[in-house]
């Protein structure tokens, strides 16, 4: 399995060879260290690499860390289960995909905080006629006597919340244009999050 981790940077219009426009994602990939490699015959029992990106400041990162870094403060660090031979300290970059590859991207959506049923759930709200006066957007009813759980809230019922930062795997997605001089990569259609936001990209299984 194939990976990288980018960084969203906006969205855009690419023309293909055949002459149609494809919406696309910008993504931003900065070169990843190899920090860790485990096998099925070492100690953890299952294959995977271990992989830094980016640069923090050592007294922003906790003494574990960096002692598992061998000092080297990292932006972020990620966990990918594949069996691809990969030695510590090796680099790998956005050279890893050819332009026409199938990925699947994951990632957090936007958060947009604490959120009513109507915008969370799109509940259709209250009536607005007969006698009706603020109940627009009010969720009605969430208990019950003898109904539903029995009087009590039933788990699980859709209320107001907190909405959004949900982790969220787009499939199918085609690499549309690879420039690995800039470190960029071209996805086609949307991926999670706002500008900034960390991915994983995959090959698709």
């Amino acid at each position: 399995m194939k990976f990288i981790l980018a960084k969203k940077e906006k969205m855009t219009r690419i023309f293909a060879e055949d002459g149609y426009a494809h919406a696309g994602t910008v993504l931003i990939v900065d070169p990843m260290v190899v920090t860790q490699v485990k096998t099925k015959d070492g100690k953890d029992k299952y294959s995977a690499v271990q992989v830094g990106m980016g640069s923090r400041k050592a007294k922003n990162v906790s003494k574990a860390v960096l002692g598992h870094t061998k000092g080297k403060g990292f932006e972020a660090i990620r966990e990918f289960k594949t069996d691809i031979s990969a030695e510590v300290g090796s680099s790998i970059d956005v050279s890893t995909f050819a332009v026409g590859d199938t990925v699947r991207v994951s990632g957090l959506t936007k958060g947009k905080g604490f959120a009513g049923g109507v915008k969370r759930h799109g509940f259709h709200g209250g009536p607005r006629t007969h006698g009706q006066k603020h109940s627009e957007r009010e969720p009605g009813s969430i208990g019950g006597g003898g109904g539903r759980a029995g009087g009590r809230v039933a788990k699980g019922i859709r209320m107001a919340g907190r909405m959004g930062q949900d982790r969220v795997t787009v499939e199918n997605l085609k690499v549309l244009a690879v420039d690995v001089s800039a470190g960029r990569i071209i996805v086609s259609g949307a991926v999670p999050g706002s500008r900034g936001t960390l991915l994983e990209v995959t090959s698709a299984k």
